[in-house]
């Protein structure tokens, strides 16, 4: 069964687990906590001179800085105990997982959503951080996710890795060029994805997730199951948590910069998740669920007893691994922020003696895929006839059903317009006498003026309009059988006084005399 390595630097500590996936859940095979000891330089002809001061502090003179004649490096201590940390492992056919947070890795969030191809989104991220950032990001080198407010979260790298350099120096301890590295993760983005997959937060929950390091912490906020808002990295971690006050301050200021009022859900994991933080984070945040991060998913029967109790410190690697395996599952879009370099450095054929071998196979390759490119594009050739025709039917098809839909449209009419038709036919001539009824009238009375005539909904007729005179409109009402001044309303029309009236009456029991 293939074994997974996943490395999360955090400063001068680093966090290692190994895993394997199996069918049922993920199995963690080791898991170790390492101080990262660095040689303080690597030093070359660049130097001048070396000088002793007292207190046996070793200061350099005549220091030439022009060219990265010093480098850090991981110490050979450190790579030992890397390597006792992965005894019993077949290093050479494992996969390296490289986890990766601030300031290896960079955030920028872009409004709006993308709509168009990633590889066409990852271009105008770049150029957005290069006019914004001035800093050139190879938009291989770029991820996103989507946020809860519409708009997403690009995440980048630039320059070297320093957990990739750890890798690389590894293999060379080990007598290798590389160790194989698939992918490289954010931590944040990681624990993000971990949390809300444990958890199940309601879609208006605001939430808080405090992962708890040795010298510093992290704050991610979600809105419901997505991400909200990936707070700046607090210099407070467990050598230095202990005024809670200066803590939760930094807490809330970073609440106010995401734009967020309260918290339903706080989630702590890392170094520190006593009971005595839980109870301080009710002190301060009553309101909130506040909890802890566990993993009974997981099966850690080959870990020994005092890792156990100290699982949440290895919260950031396990939440990598299991974002890593969903995303290799297809379960969700991860991110990936794998370097070119690394990509080409670990190619099986990087052109040397070797390369001139395998030119007659690049012939052979060449004529074979281009007799199958010739074969392909007559199929495509009849494919694109094909799609013509089909095309052609779709129109036609599609023709038929509009005139389908406007037949259905005029049945469904139908209904309606018998109804209006048997309600505009009650008596015999009515509608005709009452309309002739009512012309008559206004041509006799030239200071009456209709606006509106219909029919409601109680089958009665309804006029709608103005009078010079009060009473030519009482006398309208009076000149209809059965009819109703409903109201009469005083309104002035181009300075002149009007009254505005409306009137009701039945036309199913309209005088058939027309009186």
């Amino acid at each position: 069964m293939k074994q997974h390595v996943f490395i999360y630097c955090e400063g001068s500590d680093a966090k290692v687990i190994a895993v394997e996936k199996t069918k049922d859940k993920l199995k963690i095979i080791k898991a170790s906590s390492l101080e990262l000891v660095r040689t303080s330089v690597e030093a070359d002809e660049g130097i001048r001179g070396l000088k002793l001061e007292s207190d046996d502090d070793l200061s350099l003179v005549g220091l030439d800085t022009s060219d990265k004649s010093i480098s850090k490096k991981p110490s050979f201590s450190s790579m030992t105990l890397l390597n006792n940390a992965l005894e019993g492992l077949k290093l050479k056919k494992c996969n390296f997982v490289s986890v990766i947070t601030e300031p290896s890795v960079y955030y920028h969030e872009v409004e709006g959503t993308p709509r168009t191809t990633s590889s066409r989104v990852t271009m105008q991220i770049a150029e957005e951080i290069q006019k914004q950032r001035n800093i050139d990001v190879d938009k291989d080198n770029i991820g996103y996710v989507p946020l809860a407010d519409k708009s997403y979260l690009s995440v980048f790298v630039s320059g070297e890795i320093e957990c990739i350099k750890l890798i690389n120096s590894f293999a060379n301890y080990n007598g290798r060029r590389f160790y194989k590295i698939p992918s490289v993760k954010s931590a944040e983005i990681s624990l993000a994805y971990f949390i809300t997959k444990k958890e199940k937060f309601f879609p208006d929950d605001s939430s808080l997730i405090i992962y708890i390091g040795k010298d510093y912490s992290k704050l991610i906020f979600l809105k419901g199951r997505n991400l909200k808002h990936i707070g700046a990295t607090l210099d407070i971690g467990k050598a230095n948590l202990h005024t809670y006050d200066v803590y939760f301050s930094k807490i809330l200021l970073e609440m106010e910069n995401g734009g967020i009022t309260s918290l339903d859900n706080i989630v702590v994991c890392g170094e520190d998740d006593s009971e005595n933080l839980l109870l301080s984070f009710y002190g301060t945040f009553p309101e909130a669920n506040v909890t802890r991060v566990d993993f009974k998913e997981l099966d850690i029967t080959d870990l020994p007893q005092s890792t156990k109790k100290i699982m949440s410190s290895f919260s950031v690697p396990i939440a990598a691994a299991q974002d890593y395996f969903a995303e290799i599952a297809g379960e969700h879009k991860g991110i990936n922020l794998l370097p070119k370099y690394v990509v080409e450095q670990q190619k099986f054929l990087q052109f040397g003696w070797h390369g001139f071998l395998i030119f007659p196979l690049l012939f052979l390759a060449a004529f074979f895929f281009t007799q199958k490119s010739l074969e392909n594009k007559l199929t495509i050739k009849n494919l694109d006839n094909d799609i013509v025709k089909y095309q052609e039917l779709y129109d036609q098809n599609q023709a038929i059903i509009n005139q389908i839909a406007s037949y259905e449209a005029k049945i469904n009419n139908f209904g309606r317009t018998q109804a209006i038709l048997d309600s505009v036919s009650t008596g015999t001539l009515v509608w005709t006498r009452a309309t002739n009824n009512i012309s008559s009238f206004i041509k006799r009375n030239k200071n009456l003026w209709l606006t509106n005539i219909y029919l409601d909904a109680e089958n009665k007729v309804k006029l709608e309009g103005y009078s010079l005179n009060k009473n030519v409109v009482t006398n309208l009402a009076y000149s209809l059988k059965a009819a109703e001044l409903k109201g009469i309303f005083f309104e002035t029309i181009r300075e002149k006084n009007t009254y505005k009236f409306t009137l009701l009456f039945d036309i199913a029991n309209y005088d058939k005399d027309g009186q």
